[in-house]
């Protein structure tokens, strides 16, 4: 379990969270809803130790996680496959048919990632952080710029491919709490600000 206590971030004068504490089960999905600026960026990058709270402790990170940022970052000069290959030793063919199956064509596996559209891109990015042999998957706004189609296709291949590992899933939409059937956890409600 991940497990935050008392923690305390601040920016300047503007208070992100205090006091908050929150309990993340390990091997469940737990989803974090709130508007923007309510610190669901910062509380991932707190759990990921990409930034430390001004106050209070943070016990039980994985040592081994995989983000998906609201940014794809991804190696734009080489391809959807060569980009999952950078985590994960699993065979050229067991690569290239996990990108089949969230809906990118033949052409678009040979080509450099920078010139695939946004919508690729972003499942690229998602498949890249599935593959990642992490115990803590940690997904922020993963489904933005997806169509209906390729939405629906990316939650059943998540639900499929996480395979019981702890999945932190922030997310301004209810329909993302609604098929991980998880009461969301507001950062409005738990956080004193």
């Amino acid at each position: 379990m991940i497990s935050l206590r008392h923690i305390t971030k601040i920016y300047g004068e503007k208070n992100v969270f205090v006091d908050l504490n929150l309990e993340i089960a390990e091997g469940e999905v737990t989803v974090l809803m709130a508007p923007s600026g309510y610190g669901k960026t910062t509380l991932l990058r707190l759990v990921l130790g990409l930034e430390q709270p001004d106050t209070g402790e943070i016990k039980g990170c994985p040592s081994t996680c995989a983000v998906v940022f609201q940014e794809d970052r991804l190696c734009g000069a080489v391809s959807a496959v060569a980009n999952l290959a950078l985590v994960c030793n699993e065979k050229r063919e067991m690569l290239e048919q996990r990108l089949l199956e969230a809906g990118l064509d033949a052409q678009a596996l040979a080509r450099p990632v920078a010139s695939l559209s946004g919508g690729e891109a972003r499942r690229v990015a998602i498949l890249r952080a599935l593959v990642a042999k992490a115990e803590l998957l940690v997904f922020d706004e993963p489904l933005k710029g997806l169509d209906e189609e390729a939405r629906s296709r990316m939650l059943e291949l998540i639900a499929r491919y996480r395979q019981g590992r702890t999945l932190l899933w922030v997310t301004h939409d209810a329909r993302d709490a609604d098929f991980w059937e998880s009461a969301p956890l507001r950062l409005a409600q738990i956080a004193s600000k």
